[in-house]
């Protein structure tokens, strides 16, 4: 038996790393990444001006895994390269570009259930109902105070 080489990962801090806001942030920023590199750049972590929590490899493996998990098909991966190597989303209000909204609001969707769970995007504050029927009790006791002082 020959000894094999035992590789483990350096330790990496998390201090000023920059979570994506979004998974659409995170799929500009990887299709910037890809544009530079198919023009000759050379990508290497940290040394960017803002430090991610990925390498745009991890946004392709969590696209790919959920295509594998079948939450997508290929339709919406064309879409979202057609529009990512735009910059842009497509626009609902066109009617020519309005499937492609939908399929690319369902992508984004499914991929950042997955990127928020790697830690990559940051999670949506979601309020729970209970919290928004507070929010409107408070308003309307904040409106019935308003008319008995006025």
């Amino acid at each position: 038996m020959s000894k094999q080489a035992h590789h483990t990962p350096r330790p990496q801090s998390t201090a000023g790393v920059v979570l994506f806001n979004s998974a659409e942030e995170a799929w500009f920023w990887f299709i910037q990444c890809q544009q530079a590199k198919h023009e000759g750049a050379k990508i290497t972590a940290g040394m960017n001006a803002r430090v991610r929590p990925c390498e745009p490899a991890d946004i392709l493996l969590a696209l790919d895994a959920v295509h594998r998990a079948r939450k997508i098909q290929f339709d919406h991966i064309k879409v979202l390269k057609h529009y990512g190597l735009r910059l842009m989303a497509p626009d609902p209000t066109r009617a020519r570009e309005v499937r492609a909204a939908r399929l690319w609001a369902e992508a984004l969707e499914k991929l950042d259930e997955v990127l928020v769970a790697k830690k990559i995007v940051k999670p949506r504050i979601v309020k729970s109902w209970w919290q928004t029927e507070i929010g409107k009790l408070q308003d309307n006791f904040l409106l019935e105070l308003d008319e008995v002082f006025a």
